[in-house]
């Protein structure tokens, strides 16, 4: 595309001013675009000449979103096509300079949900992408690079960007986490968040700001969200502490076993056989975690049994390993010992044979 296909005129001439013909169109207004933009971009055998697998459905998504629902009512604020992929520079999504590239989308989005005065109109908070940037899927993002960490248009949408309502973001949240969504679905809570208009996974684990999870969120943790809805003592919040109970216990004789075997490590023995045992039974302890989505402890028990008999054989191996090492510090002494009385009986027999040489 060149200048004449957005703005007509006649590309042949070198002047400006002669080059401003009839057919010279400007720019669009505001209000205009995404109209314009889609007079290319909505037609399937026009774009199909460019990329026969590209979407072509972008206009008629933006008329659901939010942003074109209030650029209908006449709200020139509201978000365009060039807002979000520029005017002149347009760059594919792919490319890492583009403003729709993973990384880049908070800060496109930013430029207007983070400014206060932009804002102030529409009762929106300002601190999502703030609170983004500490969350566990912004350190995915911007520390381990992995573009298949959630940004905004993951959660809202992107043509047809829109809040999820309380009813979708467990959907939203299923797309990485299916398995967590699957066993919340079993759970006590499903029917009593559904009854209550509750929305499941943010409850817990929050929006925008995302933490690590951790064992602490359980009952009786340091940030325990069982608290939100049941009081401490009950007999809910008593299923809780159990459910933590049985995962501290596990982690506690986990970190044992494996300071055991960085102990044997130190002292030269080889205990990788052991290490792959304390894998396993890492293994066992994700899963226990994740069943506490499913808040049954009974399952929970289950599986950190299973990641128990791996822990017992590090256990033994790691105990194995320092016999060895000791055993090998005692032969190491005698050996030492042995050629020391050794060095001084030759040392002995030495002199002997000098003073028999000077009689």
């Amino acid at each position: 595309m060149g200048c004449h296909d957005c703005h007509g005129g006649n590309p042949t001439q070198d002047d400006t001013q002669l080059a401003k013909d009839k057919s010279f169109k400007d720019a669009p207004k505001r209000a205009e675009i995404p109209e314009f933009c889609g007079s290319c971009h909505s037609d399937s055998a026009y774009m199909r000449k460019f990329n026969p697998n590209i979407r072509v459905d972008q206009l008629s998504l933006y008329r659901t979103s939010q942003h074109g629902q209030l650029l209908k009512k006449g709200d020139a604020n509201a978000a365009v096509c060039t807002d979000c992929h520029g005017v002149h520079g347009i760059q594919s999504s792919s490319f890492p300079k583009s403003q729709t590239f993973p990384w880049n989308i908070p800060q496109t989005c930013g430029r207007c949900h983070a400014n206060a005065d932009f804002m102030k109109g529409y009762g929106i908070p300002v601190r999502q992408v703030d609170d983004y940037k500490q969350s566990v899927h912004a350190r995915a993002l911007f520390e381990k690079k992995d573009l298949s960490a959630p940004v905004c248009n993951d959660c809202h949408g992107n043509h047809g960007a829109a809040p999820p309502e309380v009813t979708s973001i467990a959907f939203v949240c299923r797309q990485c986490h299916p398995s967590a969504g699957e066993l919340f679905s079993k759970s006590p809570h499903k029917q009593a968040f559904d009854d209550l208009g509750i929305a499941e996974c943010e409850v817990c684990h929050g929006n925008h700001l995302i933490s690590s999870p951790s064992d602490n969120f359980l009952a009786g943790g340091k940030a325990d969200v069982c608290v939100q809805c049941h009081d401490a003592g009950t007999e809910p919040h008593q299923t809780g502490l159990k459910i933590k109970q049985q995962i501290d216990n596990f982690v506690a004789s986990s970190e044992a076993a494996g300071a055991l075997l960085a102990t044997a490590e130190r002292k030269g023995v080889e205990v990788s056989e052991a290490r792959f045992k304390l894998q396993d039974a890492s293994t066992a302890l994700v899963l226990a975690r994740n069943l506490t989505h499913a808040l049954s402890p009974a399952e929970i028990e289950v599986s950190l049994e299973e990641g128990a008999k791996s822990l017992a054989d590090a256990k033994t191996r790691g105990e194995g390993a320092l016999r060895e090492a000791n055993f090998r510090r005692s032969g190491l002494i005698i050996a030492t010992l042995f050629i020391m009385l050794l060095a001084a009986a030759l040392y002995l027999k030495i002199r002997q044979i000098q003073a028999q040489s000077d009689r």
